[in-house]
């Protein structure tokens, strides 16, 4: 379902996988966080996405105008989780809700994996 935004002028529909796109950018920029991790269902292995595919990992619902983002994620080894889930969220939803205007109601985020950063 897309976001809608009804003002005098007309109407904006904001499809989810723009704000997928923004929210995957946001995150990479985190601290603590590797990038997005793909799940296969076929054999269970976790795999670490590309910039080019950020949306990938990342799933977005919206409903009464109210956006629900779950990211799958691969952090660094080393860094605590709970900060960087904390960061993630804040950082997330702030520039969200200010990009897009429609309140984020809830981020669930999923961590796949570890990675040892060089």
């Amino acid at each position: 379902m897309k976001g809608r935004i009804s003002n005098k002028m007309g109407e904006i529909q904001i499809n989810p996988d723009v704000i997928a796109l923004y929210a995957g950018t946001i995150a990479v920029e985190c601290f603590g966080i590797v990038g997005m991790a793909a799940v296969s269902m076929k054999d269970g292995l976790v795999k670490l996405l590309k910039r080019e595919s950020l949306t990938h990992g990342i799933n977005v619902d919206i409903a009464d105008n109210r956006i629900s983002i779950d990211f799958h994620v691969i952090v660094s080894y080393g860094v605590s989780i709970s900060a960087v889930s904390d960061n993630l969220i804040e950082s997330v939803k702030y520039r969200v809700e200010e990009f897009t205007g429609l309140e984020v109601e809830k981020i669930n985020i999923f961590v796949e994996g570890v990675r040892v950063i060089d």
